[in-house]
């Protein structure tokens, strides 16, 4: 999971305080935030340092302290001390599942300059008992951009396939799907049209 490279999704893509607290994740969810005992400056040092935050602005200082506290609140950091004598945050397990379901809904897929004319084909066949999560596996295939050529048969143009499987297992479906690459397709007129290739 490449979060380094999808935090800068995150700064004005909400509203302040739900930004704070995906910063806060994010940011122990790169290493942790270590301090000598003072949490909270600590935590708004990392934001400033991001260039997200502004150290003049009380009301950012403000809402980056309430995210702390609600992040504390509900289990998804804890504070832990080094051997040191330091103190560092952490994500727990239901922090690092709220960090990866972040991940997935701002995950993108790179396309490159050029297109390599394979067609990439993502079969599923989940069950019924597990309804919710090939709705939203489908919502999310359709939010990236595939090209629905069947109920469950979708193609797309550039390399997706770490993307799928992270998507898979975090629905927990990933022994449903499938993904072919192929470069001779019947109907490879409509799908270059669709994808403006």
């Amino acid at each position: 999971m490449n979060i380094s490279k999808n935090i800068e999704e995150f700064r004005y893509s909400d509203s302040l305080p739900a930004v704070a607290t995906k910063m806060i994740l994010m940011a122990v969810a790169m290493g942790g935030i270590a301090v000598g005992g003072a949490i909270i400056p600590g935590i708004i040092k990392v934001l400033e340092d991001l260039e997200w935050g502004n150290s003049d602005n009380k009301d950012f200082s403000k809402k980056v302290r309430n995210s702390f506290h609600s992040l504390k609140r509900r289990k998804f950091i804890k504070i832990i001390r080094n051997k040191n004598g330091k103190l560092k945050l952490r994500l727990t397990k239901r922090g690092e599942k709220k960090v990866f379901e972040i991940y997935i809904d701002n995950l993108r897929i790179n396309q490159p300059q050029k297109w390599d004319k394979n067609w990439r084909v993502l079969i599923f066949d989940i069950p019924i008992g597990l309804n919710s999560a090939r709705t939203a596996l489908r919502r999310k295939v359709k939010d990236l951009g595939f090209y629905q050529f069947q109920g469950s048969v979708w193609f797309y143009p550039y390399p997706c396939k770490d993307e799928i499987l992270a998507i898979a297992e975090f629905f927990k479906v990933s022994e449903y799907v499938e993904i072919i690459t192929a470069n001779n397709v019947l109907h490879e007129k409509e799908l270059k049209k669709h994808f403006k290739l």
